[in-house]
């Protein structure tokens, strides 16, 4: 197990450089880069779970756009109680979402609740072993945790190249990333 004062730190770190990506155009050309190494991966059939970008997040809305084009349904997460998984309702590009428990953009009460089978996973930092630092409340951990013990389920980390770092400081129930695509390259882990 990791010491958490060593995640602290890492995220502390990891923040200022995921936020002095501060170009918009550099962030938009991402963004599409990533939604064109999006498509090109083996997805498993079904939901596709996806997030709304909070601060300088990586925008995943143009793959998740390009993923709803292609007939998937697309759910983005519902935050519900710390310590709790993640609950996703499909996401109506055209329907104004509303902010949620931390602020954060999601879809309404009256939109239907899926399973994806396919996760695309915001990040601080990620790892070439699939390891990635979130911001510490388990929320992915736990939600692919739970989406894995009932079926397969392919996470999807989705970062600028600038987030990798040499090693991601982890705990034994951290669960790893399948892929992890940035607008530089596209990464199987473990396959």
């Amino acid at each position: 197990m990791t010491d958490p004062h060593g995640k602290a730190a890492a995220r502390i770190q990891a923040r200022a450089v995921r936020d002095a990506i501060a170009d918009p155009d550099a962030r938009a050309r991402a963004a599409l880069a990533v939604r064109d190494r999006v498509a090109t991966l083996p997805l498993l059939d079904g939901a596709v779970g996806g997030y709304w970008p909070f601060g300088s997040e990586l925008d995943a809305r143009p793959a998740l756009i390009h993923l709803k084009q292609l007939g998937r349904s697309v759910g983005l997460p519902v935050s519900g109680p710390r310590g709790t998984a993640l609950l996703f309702r499909d996401w109506d590009p055209d329907e104004p979402p509303l902010p949620g428990r931390y602020g954060i953009l999601e879809p309404g009460e009256g939109r239907a609740v899926l399973r994806p089978s396919v996760l695309l996973v915001p990040l601080l930092a990620f790892d070439r072993t699939g390891h990635r630092l979130g911001y510490g409340a388990g929320y992915y951990d736990r939600t692919l945790e739970l989406l894995r013990a009932a079926g397969p389920v392919l996470a999807v980390g989705v970062a600028f190249a600038a987030q990798e770092i040499a090693a991601v400081p982890c705990a034994e129930h951290d669960e790893r990333l399948d892929w992890i695509v940035t607008e530089r390259e596209t990464l199987r882990i473990g396959g």
